[in-house]
């Protein structure tokens, strides 16, 4: 499961995170990057790059999701 959301930073640098009650107790990995004021839009062969580069990863986020989607359709007879 991966959780993404852009925050202001203040002043004191604290941030205080509440997490969903369906995220399950346990380990987190939590990363900051610095959001670019200038973002550029990848082209499509960065994107196919990037891809590339990370499909392990993508692959195991995309199978966490689906299993959690399963879990929920579960616990609600969906």
């Amino acid at each position: 499961m991966s959780i993404t959301q852009t925050v202001e930073i203040p002043v004191n640098h604290r941030l205080t995170i509440d997490v969903p009650p369906e995220v399950p107790a346990g380990q987190a990995e939590i990363r900051f990057f610095p959001a670019s004021a200038g973002k550029e839009k990848m082209s499509e062969a960065q994107e196919m790059e990037f891809i590339k580069r990370n499909a392990e990863r993508l692959n195991r986020e995309a199978i966490d999701v689906l299993s959690y989607q399963n879990l929920y359709l579960d616990l609600f007879d969906l």
